[in-house]
């Protein structure tokens, strides 16, 4: 068998590298009760903050320019330390941003599905976990 594939008792590389699950991201036509409208990022989110394994669904307005990979198929976002470096060699889908005060964001693509990699400021990381629902 090959050394570099993946056993099923193995953790993903990305594990192995210190990525830290922080979301899952599912994107949904179906508005829901607790969501709450996010204009600037033209998108709609609940869950998030009271899911203990981290389900945020996610509506998308009509304009919310997004790559429809992101649009419709579910992410998986992980921390990182450094953004920059676990950018390095990936496949950029939607490059480094900061949706609120203290995060940096960007989308990879891995074998077709979208990957959020979030990297907080040492400072905010205890209030930027959730998100910012001022905006």
């Amino acid at each position: 068998m090959d050394d570099h594939l993946r056993q099923g008792h193995d953790p993903p590389v990305a594990i192995r590298n210190g990525w830290r699950y922080h979301h899952i991201g599912i994107p949904t036509q179906t508005p829901r009760p607790d969501e709450i409208h996010i204009p600037r990022l033209h998108i709609h989110v609940a869950g998030f903050e009271t899911s203990p394994c981290g389900v945020q669904w996610m509506r998308f307005d009509p304009d919310a320019p997004y790559p429809d990979v992101v649009k419709t198929i579910p992410h998986v976002a992980f921390e990182v330390d450094d953004l920059m470096a676990a950018l390095a060699g990936q496949e950029i889908l939607i490059p480094p941003n900061s949706p609120s005060a203290g995060v940096k964001v960007a989308m990879i693509l891995d074998h077709g599905a979208p990957i959020e990699l979030m990297e907080f400021s040492p400072t905010s990381e205890s209030q930027e976990k959730t998100p910012d629902r001022s905006k």
